[in-house]
């Protein structure tokens, strides 16, 4: 799965990151300029928050909503864009098992027609996870309140028992969950599925394999993050010098400019690393979950000879004419 996962993204390079390059790309870029104007806005009043005196908190009302904005307006580009590339992968996926290749306009429609569903699907899966570790939350949270308010601690300690049984009964449950709905996303694509169907249509294919999906599923997280560790690694470091090696007197006090100086280029290239590993993470474990798929068909429901006779027809269209036999 790991090798063909590897091999998938050597071959099809262009539409997967070309995919992901623009839509993260242009995530990333939302936030910058909202970061960029949040970061003027500070630097222009700055001696009126920092100076002598009571500080002007009224400066800080738009500033407060330009950010809350911005997470709004972030939030909402990157789940847009997660969407998109959850359902570009296995469009090329599709391609890739059979052995033809596939182009960007092509990725980008077949992807866009699917990513609405790809969002409701996205979210009962996560939801389907989520209630658990909620519960779990919920429980901490009113133990820390009751011990806070109340000062009991015998019943704060009986809470926390509670809470932490509740963690070990139902943490198991989310991960048996998000194990058997993991090929949802694949399959509205595959298989064109609703949301609801989809899910179903993945518990009936993981069931009997639900250890060997969460293994694999486990490495390929695991290593999709440690790559994106070893990615952003050096780009931060590199943006911590600029910082270090200012010839400026630290010791008298520093504009406003001056401070924002110092994390500019933390900032900017902790944003360009985080793209970087995004990149890989969001291409990775999809293409190994749609390998996954792939694997379990050919197991329980005979889909070789299938995959053999679609990949010996005449290709479509978009792939060019066939080549003509030789009279």
């Amino acid at each position: 799965m790991l090798s063909g996962a590897f091999a998938t993204i050597g071959g099809y390079w262009k539409p997967l990151v070309g995919t992901a390059l623009a839509l993260f790309g242009a995530a990333t870029a939302v936030m910058g300029v909202g970061l960029a104007t949040a970061f003027s806005t500070v630097a222009a009043n700055w001696d009126g928050l920092t100076g002598p005196g009571e500080p002007d908190t009224a400066q800080l009302v738009p500033l407060g909503i330009a950010f809350g904005v911005l997470m709004v307006l972030g939030l909402v580009a990157y789940l847009l864009a997660s969407a998109v590339v959850q359902a570009a992968v296995p469009v090329v996926l599709q391609e890739a098992v059979l052995g033809r290749p596939i182009t960007f306009g092509t990725v980008w429609k077949r992807a866009w027609s699917r990513v609405w569903t790809m969002i409701g699907t996205v979210f009962l899966l996560a939801l389907a996870v989520a209630i658990p570790f909620l519960v779990i939350m919920f429980t901490m949270v009113a133990t820390i309140v009751y011990a806070v308010s109340l000062g009991d601690s015998d019943t704060a300690w009986a809470l926390f028992a509670f809470g932490l049984l509740g963690w070990l009964l139902l943490g198991p449950v989310a991960i048996w969950l998000w194990v058997k709905f993991s090929l949802a996303p694949t399959i509205v694509v595959f298989e064109a599925q609703r949301p609801v169907a989809a899910l179903r249509r993945s518990a009936q294919l993981v069931r009997g394999s639900w250890w060997r999906v969460l293994g694999i599923g486990l490495l390929a997280f695991g290593l999709a993050t440690m790559v994106g560790y070893m990615i952003q690694m050096p780009f931060q470091a590199f943006g911590m010098i600029p910082g270090s090696l200012d010839g400026t007197d630290t010791l008298g006090e520093p504009s406003g400019g001056q401070i924002l100086a110092l994390f500019g280029g933390f900032v900017v290239l902790s944003m360009l690393s985080g793209l970087v590993s995004q990149l890989f993470s969001s291409i990775f474990p999809p293409l190994v979950t749609g390998l996954l798929y792939v694997d379990l068909r050919m197991r329980n429901e005979n889909l070789g000879p299938v995959l053999a006779e679609a990949a010996a027809r005449t290709l479509p269209e978009q792939y060019g004419p066939p080549p003509t036999a030789p009279a």
